[in-house]
């Protein structure tokens, strides 16, 4: 389980390095216990602590002796500022203290949910019954069309006067439209399911033969646009091995949704 580190930690953490006689910590023999990462005033700083820190802030630097004490500079530092904060009595400050409890709450909910997925792995006859069941739905068809995005309807009522007036779907799509990425192809978009674009403009494709180009400007969140489908065709489910770990995943999903269901079950909720 990945654990959210408070972005005070993180930040000490990557301050200027200190001096290179900071001790770096030991490594500890396999056979005796590991030795505390700090003292300070006569508490320990566990040398898990490290490990949790540098795992996290690791991901984007090697492993090197520097890491290490700037690891072990950072917890030092938490720990002295912790400690002040609850000599102060800040941590019976409400909103600090529900805080801390939800924070500490969505560790252990993570933690639960983690264990419940392992302790309920994922079995072959699922994932073959998964796939099996997504192989026998009709899937979707696909679109490829093409889009002119403009910024008012009278733009777009323009672009059509034009292309009723023969001129290339491509070309205006090139010098009017204001989606860069497909403006530069003369609007052309991916292949896609209807589900990938937003209502509307899925609801416009869907009613078009292919050819057609819509009659009117179609309003979405992003400006209004000219559409043009340009061919169709049915999904093809790829083989199981390549989506047998996005299978995987979705029921792990379902396994969660599971467990939060059988825990407000058994509750009582007011």
């Amino acid at each position: 389980m990945r654990l959210a580190l408070l972005p005070a930690l993180i930040m000490l953490a990557l301050a200027p390095q200190v001096q290179a006689q900071t001790p770096a910590p030991a490594t500890a023999a396999a056979d005796t216990p590991a030795k505390p990462l700090a003292v300070v005033n006569g508490k320990e700083i566990p040398a898990l602590y490290g490990d949790i820190v540098k795992r996290d802030l690791a991901q984007n630097q090697p492993d090197s002796p520097q890491l290490d004490i700037r690891v072990r500079e950072s917890l030092v530092n938490l720990e002295l500022l912790s400690r002040l904060a609850l000599d102060k009595g800040l941590d019976k400050e409400p909103h600090l203290a529900a805080a801390m409890d939800i924070r500490r709450k969505d560790m252990l909910a993570k933690a639960y949910l983690d264990d419940y997925v392992k302790t309920h792995p994922v079995a072959e006859e699922e994932i073959v019954a998964f796939y099996d069941k997504a192989k026998a739905d009709p899937a979707p068809p696909e679109y490829r069309a093409r889009h002119i995005l403009v910024k008012t309807e009278a733009e777009a009522k323009k672009v059509i006067a034009e292309l009723n007036k023969k001129a290339k779907f491509d070309t205006l799509a090139k010098k009017y439209s204001q989606d860069a990425g497909s403006a530069k192809n003369g609007g052309l978009l991916d292949w896609a399911a209807g589900d990938a674009y937003v209502k509307e403009f899925s609801d416009a494709l869907a009613g078009l033969k292919k050819g057609e180009t819509t009659k009117t400007p179609v309003k979405t969140q992003f400006g209004w646009h000219v559409i043009r489908l340009e061919d169709t065709r049915q999904a093809e489910l790829p083989p199981l091995d390549a989506v047998r770990g996005e299978i995987v995943r979705q029921i792990q999903q379902q396994r969660i949704r599971d467990a939060i269901t059988h825990a407000r079950a058994g509750a009582k909720i007011e």
